[in-house]
């Protein structure tokens, strides 16, 4: 059995980073939908607000995050009323997460969306089929590498992810400790060679996930 200090960080990371992966698949590839075609100044709100985790300190967004979703938050309030806790809580490490990488997912599916040849759509709609079906039959599977690329992507960030994650997640010993923060922890507190065995344990995930996407690269 493994110790308690690798064990706790690392099947909350491997739990956050399946939903992570999860959620990813189905509001990522749905928003990267909403998002390719014509612009709109609506689309054009949501695009920035995805993009943010990319240009903006993830420290500095989870503290926004922690003002939004706290007890006290615009949001973090009603939600209390009915039971939901999200911040210093796994829920809020997994909105960590999920934020993290989504632009990472978002934003090469809309591309690829976008670069589509739009007779394969016209061709299906007038075969009679709606927008939908051509989405999901005709220009899911045309992009079907980038969609798994795009999601490997997110989910090798989840795995670093320590910003967002801190400020949502509180870093309770046991409870939201990921690996990123336990390596954080053990190097603050001097426990050198703990931060280094999940160094290397992370390190190993994150050299799992950069195979996968190398190998989708050369496949044909």
């Amino acid at each position: 059995m493994l110790e308690s200090w690798l064990w706790n960080p690392l099947v909350l990371t491997l739990q956050i980073a399946s939903w992570t992966f999860l959620f990813h698949a189905l509001f990522g590839i749905a928003l990267a939908w909403a998002l390719s075609g014509k612009p709109h100044p609506l689309k054009g709100i949501v695009d920035i607000l995805i993009t943010i985790p990319i240009v903006f300190p993830p420290i500095a967004l989870g503290f926004l995050l922690l003002l939004l979703l706290g007890k006290n938050g615009i949001l973090g309030a009603p939600l209390k009323e009915f039971g939901i806790e999200i911040v210093f809580a796994p829920l809020g490490v997994l909105i960590a997460s999920f934020l993290a990488g989504l632009p990472l997912v978002v934003k090469p599916i809309q591309s690829a969306l976008d670069e589509q040849d739009r007779i394969y759509s016209e061709a299906s709609y007038v075969l009679g089929k709606g927008k939908l079906q051509t989405f999901y039959r005709v220009l899911l599977p045309s992009i079907s590498k980038v969609i798994f690329a795009s999601l490997f992507l997110g989910l090798g960030r989840s795995f670093g992810e320590v910003g967002i994650t801190l400020m949502l997640g509180g870093n309770i010993i046991g409870e939201t400790d990921t690996m990123g923060l336990a390596i954080y922890n053990h190097a603050f507190s001097g426990e050198t060679e703990k931060a280094l065995v999940l160094c290397a344990v992370l390190g190993a995930f994150s050299l799992m996930v950069f195979g996968i996407l190398r190998k989708m690269a050369y496949r044909n």
